[in-house]
């Protein structure tokens, strides 16, 4: 994420974070392209969706942990536990639900994740970048990146709910990442509730991240015309 300008990061920061910025934002324009190609250009099916987007997707999703630090570094404007619920919650449904699970691999809210998450970080990143880099804003950047969220954001929730209900299945099953006892340490833990545990405290959660995000978006549109104010984005 970028830095409050107000702030003034040193140049060594300022470069970390352009360097961090322009790397997701390759990595998710790639990982776009490639669902793109993949549905609309060959033709594919649904059942190898994962196998042609789901090692970039993992890899810059697992990336993103670092905002975490980010924010608890102060380096960026970021509220840490908001930051936090985000990349936890969607790095759980990428690496256990998805990557984890042949289930969620088949998943029908697969692609809508996939295209939801590839498209908002483009634009959210591309934004970080120009905020590093340019003078100012491009002011339709700022109102896309504001803006975008209001679909992308339920839709790409409803695809992680349902990668993570069609991964119960063989998590269950299979006792994966579970512990049972007897063991030498007298500690049990189920995966599969668990999974099912995040998912129900993340229904409730929802709706305050969402509503954080018009409080956002307000903050810097306005609640008139919908143009950019002229104070400078986070």
């Amino acid at each position: 994420m970028a830095p409050d300008k107000k702030d003034k990061p040193s140049v060594v920061v300022k470069a970390y974070l352009a360097l961090y910025n322009t790397l997701q934002f390759a990595g998710w324009t790639y990982v776009f392209v490639q669902f793109m190609q993949h549905f609309f250009v060959h033709g594919h099916s649904l059942d190898t969706l994962w196998s042609r987007v789901g090692q970039a997707t993992f890899f810059f999703q697992m990336l993103a942990i670092l905002e975490v630090v980010h924010a608890m570094a102060g380096i960026v404007p970021s509220n840490v536990m908001m930051t936090f619920l985000q990349v936890f919650g969607r790095s759980m449904i990428v690496a256990a639900a998805i990557e984890g699970t042949p289930t969620g691999q088949k998943s029908p809210g697969l692609p809508l994740a996939v295209f939801c998450w590839s498209l908002t970080e483009i634009f959210r990143y591309s934004y970080y970048v120009a905020h590093l880099l340019l003078p100012s804003v491009p002011s339709l950047l700022v109102w896309v990146r504001y803006t975008i969220f209001i679909p992308m954001y339920p839709c790409g929730f409803l695809g992680e709910l349902l990668c993570s209900y069609w991964a119960q299945s063989y998590i269950r099953e299979t006792g994966k990442w579970s512990v049972e006892l007897p063991n030498r340490f007298n500690f049990s833990f189920s995966f599969y509730y668990f999974m099912w545990i995040m998912a129900i405290c993340y229904l409730p959660l929802f709706p305050q991240m969402y509503l954080h995000m018009f409080a956002q978006r307000r903050k810097v549109l306005g609640r008139g015309t919908g143009h950019p104010k002229a104070t400078k984005a986070h």
